[in-house]
């Protein structure tokens, strides 16, 4: 059975960010996730957490100045120590929050620089930031994000996401997979998920077209969700999406998986 987590970024958005920890556990959900922390004090959110007996499964390093346009600053050589200040900011609010797992934006491919310095730069990167977080007992991800929703994005295949943890060689870092992202790049989401399971160890969900919830597009959910039951993933699956209308209203697709849970 999928262990789902509940992205507060982009679900329950009809409250304000603190209250949606109580609208997640309210709905069912065990556990939350979202892309950042770090406008709240930790104890703030460990608090929400907690009082509503959830667990906090992931967020994002700190990816730059997202009003300004910046989706991560893994990638860029002019910024490499703001990059290794945010991995400290990120332990802390890691360990505050008792979070096992962050996932790294590399970011949009810099202007002007040479793809061997950009490619670099981002090894070294996710060497450091690997490292830093294991000492912690905390995992590295990095995932792959469309190109389409983000002009520019450096990494934007599956393939090419494992080649760089490849060169990267942590056993501190594994691939978070996008389900949405990738039908968007390159589809085949069965196979790819099939053939690199060890290797993913956070999945996200929304539907194409519109990254909605699952039932309101071209994937078949039914089926890809029984297929990671058979393959034995044990990971999280994080519901990244964007509702139709009200959370709430389009939670019908979820309600039999969470009802299953709590029997």
């Amino acid at each position: 059975m999928p262990k789902f987590a509940a992205n507060l970024t982009l679900m329950f958005t009809e409250v304000d960010f603190l209250d949606r920890f109580e609208a997640a556990a309210k709905a069912g959900f065990k556990a939350v996730e979202f892309h950042f922390p770090y406008a709240y004090g930790k104890a703030q959110i460990a608090e929400r957490v907690a009082a509503h007996g959830l667990r906090q499964v992931l967020f994002n390093l700190p990816a730059g100045d997202w009003q300004a346009g910046d989706r991560g600053i893994a990638c860029r050589p002019d910024r490499v120590q703001e990059f290794q200040d945010g991995v400290e900011t990120a332990i802390d609010y890691a360990t505050a929050l008792g979070c096992k797992q962050v996932n790294c934006l590399a970011g949009i491919r810099p202007e002007g620089v040479a793809e061997e310095s950009v490619r670099e730069t981002l090894v070294a990167n996710l060497n450091f930031a690997a490292a830093k977080l294991g000492e912690g007992g905390i995992r590295l991800l990095v995932e792959p994000i469309n190109t389409r929703d983000i002009p520019g994005f450096y990494l934007c295949h599956t393939d090419q996401a494992l080649a760089v943890i490849d060169e990267v060689g942590s056993a501190n870092l594994a691939l978070q997979y996008d389900v949405y992202h990738m039908q968007v790049m390159e589809g085949d989401l069965a196979t790819t998920l099939g053939r690199n399971l060890d290797r993913i160890k956070h999945i996200q969900i929304a539907d194409n077209p519109g990254r909605h919830e699952p039932g309101t597009g071209e994937i078949d959910y039914r089926f890809l969700l029984a297929f990671l039951d058979r393959l034995g993933y044990g990971g999280w699956v994080g519901c990244e999406y964007l509702p139709m209308t009200t959370t709430e209203e389009g939670l019908g697709w979820i309600k039999p998986y969470l009802a299953a849970a709590a029997a």
